[in-house]
């Protein structure tokens, strides 16, 4: 069978204008969140398949696309989401999730790819990493080994199969992105690894997204890998330069050595950005070879804009401006720490899963219940924690040194938060808009923590503030971790609940009853 098969005179399937269903997976994630909705645009209906799919729900398109549970690892859930699917995106990977992940991603490719051919669908499209030409593939770094694989695995599933191999991807929240911003901006002299001096083709993240839509109406004859990239090849440092004309920033200096391994340099993108070392790591890897398109065949089928591909001064513009707007529709930490499903949660009785540490607070607010909830969903990120900055300073950069994700993620909006968002060093777990906000930890502990936040009113009609700071310890170093730190939960905690409670009353139009502590 060959390319052209089944396709008309304008390069399309018969059937180019019947609506397609398409499943995607990694919805949580950084493109996943951002593939459905375009999808929804071009008239397909959508179907997505989440491990948490709470997670999903405050999503402006949740109501717009089903959401069904399961994980790719599980053939049977696989199965039954696939039933009556013309398109399959597999947009998964088993990122820093230990030693065996190369057997994960392996695996879970495997099952993709069978129950898409035992359930007729027409088609799959995966996204993996554009590998350097002429590099053997055993030289290449594990994650990018592993997503050639996952590739040739769902190449060899028996259902037509698009391929699509990116580099460097330019967009607001998008993990390339922040490397880049927080190195450019935290650093006007740098020393840095040689392979700054690399080159790349980084693509914008509007481009990676349009031809990911476009794949869905492939003629079935197509069946192979494309590389894709924008118009621009740059190193490293030309995007560094880059970044910071488009921000106004300085000239930067940059001095590049060649003693810092990637191991080395992921640490050391993980002191100076907010992206952890675990995640750092296979992006640094990424860039230790050339990474250039050998070639352009994709627009063959999905064709340019009329105005042509994103360049990388206009990818890095656009990003600037929707971070400066707050509209950022998915971030690379959008993915949370995996738990097990035996983890306890909060909400759990006391006698189960053990101890339950609790440090509870309680305060009446001379405020309404929404100035309230305004000051509480507006917590954490350029608003800091309204407790001693010092002490939650001090408490990201312990986290950090020992590979965690410290405070430097931030929010993805200063004012608004949605299930599944980070938040800092935290993980917007629950959100019950007005009254509900419970975060989970997502520090390096020898346990599991969560502060939640209620706003509710007394029998009297008062505003009434509550906070819990809760902690199931893992061990005898998490019970010594508790009682440690307990002597310091007045201080913060308590400070906190204070601090919350004054800037809701400050924005109170008139004085009601006086605050009262418990």
């Amino acid at each position: 069978m060959t390319a052209d098969d089944d396709m008309t005179a304008d390069g399309m399937t018969a059937d180019s204008d019947r609506p397609l269903h398409c499943l995607v997976t990694g919805a949580t994630g950084y493109l996943g969140g951002r593939l459905v909705p375009e999808l929804l645009a071009a008239g397909h209906v959508v179907r997505c398949l989440a491990r948490s799919p709470d997670k999903l729900r405050d999503h402006p398109w949740a109501g717009r696309a089903e959401v069904v549970r399961g994980d790719v690892t599980d053939a049977r859930s696989v199965r039954a989401a696939m039933e009556g699917m013309d398109v399959a995106y597999y947009l998964v990977h088993a990122l820093g999730t230990g030693p065996g992940f190369e057997d994960t991603d392996r695996r879970a490719a495997r099952i993709f790819g069978e129950q898409a051919r035992a359930a007729g669908v027409r088609r799959i499209v995966y996204l993996g990493g554009l590998s350097p030409a002429g590099v053997p593939e055993h030289e290449l770094s594990p994650h990018l080994r592993s997503r050639v694989e996952v590739g040739r695995v769902l190449l060899a599933s028996g259902v037509p199969t698009a391929v699509l191999r990116a580099a460097v991807i330019i967009g607001s929240g998008s993990a390339s992105f922040e490397m880049l911003r927080h190195l450019t901006e935290r650093l006007p002299v740098m020393v840095t690894p040689s392979w700054v001096r690399t080159r790349c083709q980084p693509i914008a993240v509007r481009d990676v997204l349009r031809l990911l839509v476009g794949c869905a109406r492939l003629p079935y004859g197509v069946h192979r890998t494309f590389d894709i990239g924008g118009p621009d090849i740059v190193t490293y440092e030309d995007m560094m330069r880059r970044y910071a004309d488009a921000a106004g920033l300085p000239k930067r200096v940059i001095v590049s050595v060649p003693l810092l391994t990637p191991r080395l340099s992921s640490l050391w993108v993980g002191l100076v950005t907010p992206v952890p070392g675990a995640l750092a790591r296979p992006l640094v890897e990424s860039l230790r070879h050339e990474v250039v398109c050998a070639e352009r065949d994709i627009v063959r089928y999905v064709p340019d804009p009329p105005e042509g591909p994103v360049t990388l001064d206009r990818a890095i513009r656009l990003a600037l401006r929707r971070l400066r707007d707050t509209d950022v529709a998915t971030r690379w930490s959008s993915a949370s720490t995996p738990r097990a499903p035996s983890d306890p949660l909060p909400t759990d009785p006391d006698w189960a899963g053990g101890s339950l540490y609790t440090d509870h607070r309680e305060r009446t607010v001379a405020a309404s219940p929404g100035a309230l909830w305004r000051v509480v969903e507006s917590i954490g990120g350029e608003h800091g924690w309204y407790s001693s900055r010092l002490a939650w300073s001090l408490r990201g950069r312990l986290d950090t040194l020992v590979g965690g994700v410290g405070l430097r993620r931030g929010r993805r909006d200063a004012n608004r938060l949605r299930v599944g968002d980070s938040l800092d060093f935290w993980r917007v777990e629950e959100i019950e808009p007005g009254r509900l906000l419970r975060l989970r930890a997502e520090l390096r502990l020898p346990g599991l923590a969560w502060l939640e936040m209620t706003v509710d009113q007394d029998p009297q009609g008062r505003t009434v503030y509550r906070q819990r700071a809760l902690f199931h310890p893992h061990g005898l170093a998490g019970h010594a971790y508790w009682w440690t730190v307990a002597p310091f939960h007045a201080a913060v905690f308590g400070g906190m609940a204070r601090n919350i409670a004054a800037a809701a009353e400050s924005t109170a139009p008139e004085p009601v009853e006086p605050t009262r502590t418990r």
